[in-house]
């Protein structure tokens, strides 16, 4: 499993992206510490924080003037289209193998028709 604290210094900001990161691909808790895509994820996951900016008025998305709104961009914003496929690519690498449970040799439609399958 990987922890914040190999991700950043940061605590609070590590869990929040471990956090949309696990939303986004949740075999990350099931990982073993010995595989190479932890290794992986960690990286992708370094680099989502690197893109975070920093507190303050970077993090201001938009201002408001009479209504005195100010709204910010979340950590979550920081995954680019390339993470996110990344990470869920880090899923798929771990179930590839044969497919799991049992699948009926005909399908159902085959016993409407006598005469055999429809080529």
């Amino acid at each position: 499993m990987i922890t914040p604290a190999e991700i950043s210094s940061d605590e609070n900001l590590a869990r929040r992206i471990l956090v949309r990161a696990r939303s986004i691909a949740p075999c990350l808790n099931s990982i073993p510490d010995d595989d190479d895509r932890k290794l992986d994820a960690i990286a992708i996951l370094k680099g989502v924080i690197a893109e975070v900016p920093a507190p303050g008025a970077r993090r201001v998305r938009s201002r408001g003037r009479n209504g005195t709104s100010i709204s910010y961009n979340d950590p979550g914003g920081a995954f680019s289209d390339d993470d996110i496929m990344s990470l869920r690519s880090l899923c798929d690498a771990a179930s590839v193998g044969l497919p799991i449970g049992s699948f009926p040799a005909a399908r159902p439609l085959a016993r409407e028709w006598v005469e055999g399958e429809y080529s």
